[in-house]
């Protein structure tokens, strides 16, 4: 059994997203051959938060074991590194992909949603960093618990610059850290553009695989100024079944679409699609309307990521500050690791055919 033996056999192993086989796309690394019956690789995948890892595990081991004997032991260490965006517009060091969580309308909890991505994208194995970009009505610190508290600042290469606060594996940035809670941000568009821009680029991100941005409802010029200043890989479009929700939302999506604009549209999410009662698990109630999000996705010919129920145990952890996300095996936390994967999937392809 040789390396280029092994290869070959590997080379009948294919990236299910990106319909080329593993070996040409150099996913796989660092092979040992241990012993005549033994052997040993890695398999770099293109997300942490790929839902086929173990297909493709199991396809390799197969394919070892058609071409080079049954018999032969095989240690498959999967991993992963994530792919970045090749949009250059401006310089963001060491932050592969920026991910705008919008809405058409406020209330129909994009923030919860676009915290709880991120959340979701940190479980599942990714760096990540969370942008509240809502200038005006900032709530991403109470969402993660971090009210009171404020970002360090650092001198570098003679510039200060501030150091994100880090909360349950992400790196936070928000203007609400810089004022008081009770403090109402009077500011003109150019003005709240400027602030946007000094806590993108005054903040020592590091390395990190996603930067989700959670912006203001509706559109406008924070908008416009995230997809200008920020090499954006992607939007996800929230809404509500509601039809004024999905109304609004239409116009988020063609704001992205405009090509003074144009930012990918990654996909819908159905907030508070139905309610399931915790005594009665098996019913579904459509308190908001029924199939609000789907008549969007497919008029606007965009995809539907996924619906997120509404129960009262959300609302209770947006308070307390912890995402629901954490609560391994609620049927909440389930839909919002589902979507992540969904998303760093349809990045990931994005990335290689850019």
């Amino acid at each position: 059994m040789t390396e280029k033996e092994i290869l070959r056999a590997l080379s009948y192993v294919e990236d299910p997203d990106l319909k080329k086989d593993i070996v040409t796309l150099g996913m796989v690394q660092n092979i040992v051959i241990e012993s005549p019956k033994k052997v040993r690789f890695t398999v770099v995948l293109t997300t942490p938060a790929c839902p086929l890892k173990e297909a493709i595990r199991n396809a390799c081991i197969q394919a070892i074991h058609h071409f080079l004997g049954k018999d032969i032991a095989v240690d498959v260490e999967m991993t992963a590194q994530v792919t970045d965006n090749k949009k250059n517009k401006q310089n963001l060091e060491g932050i592969k992909n920026v991910i705008l969580v919008g809405s058409g309308k406020g209330g129909v909890g994009k923030s919860t949603v676009a915290v709880n991505l991120a959340a979701a994208l940190a479980i599942l194995g990714a760096k990540v960093g969370i942008l509240d970009a809502d200038i005006y009505g900032p709530s991403i610190p109470i969402l993660l618990d971090l009210q009171g508290k404020q970002p360090y600042v650092e001198t570098v290469n003679g510039q200060n610059k501030m150091l994100p606060l880090e909360q349950y594996g992400m790196k936070v940035m928000s203007i609400g850290f810089l004022v008081a809670p009770e403090q109402a941000l009077a500011w003109r568009g150019p003005m709240a553009s400027k602030a946007l821009n000094q806590l993108i680029f005054d903040t020592l991100w590091g390395e990190l695989d996603y930067l989700i941005v959670d912006l203001p409802p509706g559109t406008g010029d924070i908008h416009i100024s995230i997809a200008q200043m920020l090499p954006v890989t992607g939007a996800v479009i929230v809404t509500t079944p509601q039809q004024v929700a999905a109304a609004d939302s239409l116009k988020a999506i063609s704001m992205f679409l405009n090509p003074h604009v144009n930012v990918k549209v990654l996909g819908i999410i159905e907030n508070m699609a139905y309610f399931i009662p915790n005594d009665c698990p098996e019913k579904k109630y459509y308190i908001f309307g029924k199939g609000g999000a789907e008549k969007l996705s497919k008029f606007a010919k965009v995809d539907l990521l996924g619906q997120i129920p509404i129960q009262e145990e959300i609302a209770i952890q947006s308070d307390n500050g912890k995402p629901i996300v954490f609560d391994s095996g609620h049927l909440i936390s389930q839909a919002f690791l589902e979507i992540a994967q969904i998303i760093a999937q349809k990045i990931a392809i994005l990335n290689f055919n850019f």
